[in-house]
């Protein structure tokens, strides 16, 4: 049951981050691999129409997240979708296992997902503001990043995640703050201070 847990808190934070790039990873991990093997109905994300869908709006998501601005109001409509897919990666892995309730997996995967987008949504406006939205590509590639290495992890070494999830949640919690509070190296080696 632990593997199964920390696989499914793998990709329901990384769902908080992007939507449709764990469900993806699910999805491939389905089609390619023949020691996961997702049960009906979680099985028609693997589906060739399923793939198409998924990578469709996929792209509507990775883009709007990079633009200032547009990215907030992305945040905004994702945020519900988010927390959705959060809870039904958990629920797939959990019936995959077969080893864990899938209605409290969905339960669990919702509230974390849903918790990791709150924040990303909440984050992102202070960090428009303090970088003049450089910063808002850079953290959304941050972002999109972890989202990828959390979901491998999760499911091809769901142990792994003990380590990875706190490791990558400090880095990237780390970063947006410092983003958004003006203390960010990289934003002050982008945006010099001009000297009057």
């Amino acid at each position: 049951m632990l593997p199964t847990l920390l696989a499914g808190l793998g990709l329901s934070t990384s769902a908080g981050l992007n939507a449709y790039l764990p469900l993806l990873i699910l999805a491939l991990a389905d089609r390619i691999s023949s020691s996961f093997n997702l049960p009906g109905p979680y099985d028609a994300v693997s589906s060739n129409a399923g793939i198409i869908v998924i990578l469709l709006v996929m792209a509507v998501e990775i883009i709007g997240d990079k633009l200032p601005r547009i990215d907030h109001i992305n945040d905004l409509i994702h945020m519900p979708i988010r927390a959705a897919v959060g809870g039904f990666c958990f629920m797939g892995v959990a019936a995959e296992t077969g080893d864990m309730n899938v209605w409290l997996a969905g339960a669990i995967g919702f509230i974390v997902a849903g918790g990791v987008s709150y924040w990303k949504t909440r984050m992102r406006p202070a960090i428009t503001t303090t970088t003049n939205g450089i910063g808002n590509p850079i953290i959304s590639m941050q972002e999109d990043a972890v989202a990828i290495i959390l979901s491998i992890v999760a499911l091809a070494w769901p142990w792994g995640i003990a380590l990875m999830l706190p490791l990558l949640g400090w880095w990237i919690v780390r970063a947006e703050t410092r983003m958004s509070t003006g203390n960010s190296s990289l934003m002050r080696l982008l945006q010099p201070q001009r000297k009057d």
